[in-house]
């Protein structure tokens, strides 16, 4: 069946802001700037400045969704509204985990290769099969626990690769070797946040962009609040900003100020969150859940291709290895094998089975799955 051009438009959507969104994060992160109070130039690392930043992007979506029942609401269309009530802060357990998990994986980029940051997020599929038989008595089929196994294999193969290779002066092994094991943590956080949503939000049929918007603002409000306190906790070597802080807002306001080009990559990535949210949740309406788990696996690629191309990570033949190996395990974590067997079994191609999302047993992504 041959796509619409609406349908196409939707998935060039997601395909370019998803990759907008990771290599916007990364180009603020090698800017140069200087700070307040005369100080000299130094790297833009304000992780959790970023993530505010991201918060204020899915929070957008609330706006969104309440122009959509504007636009609905002298129709019979129920799509928008959900079907039965539910308290808003239902949405709180899993946007702390959103703020958890997104603010570990900001401080994680500033650390390792935008390429390496998102293969490795691949690791969420182990957490989240895990976590669906430990805590929402799911049974995993045989290749679930082989897709699981592969991408153990794939995170080992991609490891190797930043491990074997060349090393600048501002990504050292030791912050290369420390950023990816964040990314590793982030993701069992990311798995907690699925677990959460899945047996507390999701039976309440709330419209993703209003699911997206109200955890976005819970984590915009919260996060916004904690950089007071940051700008007072010394963090050691793990702060990036002059002050030796956790986290210096100010410092990097007055970078933005005198270099604009940090403002445009963060713009960038707040609106580029709002865009990929929407046209995820498009794609899986439009299309199917098993569409938007392949081109997030484009968007990979994508990404890797882009920062080769612009030096900001040099080339090594394992990652190659290690993406595909990821990219069977997801294959197989969903069961995107069982279409391609079932036409080599019966010699036609099978009747589309209507696809509706299921988190952690296949095609379910966190609700605001970004970053």
């Amino acid at each position: 069946m041959a796509w619409t051009k609406y349908q196409l438009f939707l998935a060039g959507l997601m395909l370019v802001t998803g990759s907008i969104n990771t290599l916007s994060a990364k180009w603020a992160d090698n800017f140069m700037a200087e700070g307040c109070g005369g100080s000299k130039e130094h790297s833009f690392q304000h992780p959790f400045l970023q993530a505010v930043g991201m918060f204020l992007g899915e929070f957008s979506c609330l706006a969104a969704f309440y122009l959509l029942r504007c636009r609905a609401a002298g129709q019979s269309d129920s799509s928008i509204d959900p079907q039965q009530p539910f308290n808003p802060l239902l949405f709180l357990p899993p946007a702390l985990c959103d703020m958890t998990g997104t603010s570990l994986m900001y401080v994680a980029l500033n650390m390792t290769s935008a390429s390496s940051f998102q293969m490795l997020r691949g690791a969420v599929i182990i957490f989240t099969g895990l976590f669906s038989v430990a805590f929402l008595g799911r049974r995993l089929v045989l290749s679930q626990w082989l897709g699981i196994l592969a991408t153990i294999a794939g995170l080992v193969v991609v490891g190797l690769a930043d491990l074997l290779s060349k090393h600048d002066s501002q990504h050292k092994l030791s912050e290369v070797i420390t950023g990816d094991l964040l990314i590793i943590m982030a993701q069992i956080i990311v798995a907690i946040q699925m677990v959460l949503e899945e047996k507390f939000v999701y039976k309440h049929n709330v419209h993703p962009l209003r699911a997206v918007g109200t955890e976005g603002l819970f984590g915009f409000v919260i996060l916004s609040l904690l950089l007071v306190p940051m700008y007072y906790i010394p963090a050691g070597s793990f702060s990036g900003n002059p002050r030796g802080t956790l986290e210096d807002a100010l410092d990097a306001f007055c970078q933005v100020g005198r270099q604009p080009l940090i403002a445009v990559a963060l713009l960038g990535n707040i609106s580029s969150i709002a865009f990929f949210n929407f046209a995820g949740i498009s794609v899986t309406k439009e299309l199917s859940a098993t569409t938007r788990m392949v081109l997030d696996s484009l968007r990979t690629v994508v990404i890797w291709a882009l920062s080769l191309a612009l030096g900001w990570e040099a080339f090594h033949a394992l990652q190659i290895l290690g993406f595909l190996i990821l990219l069977i395990g997801t294959a197989l974590y969903n069961g995107l094998h069982r279409p391609l067997l079932g036409r080599l079994s019966r010699g036609r191609p099978l009747a589309e089975e209507s696809e509706q999302e299921r988190l952690l047993g296949g095609t379910r992504t966190p609700i605001n799955d970004a970053s």
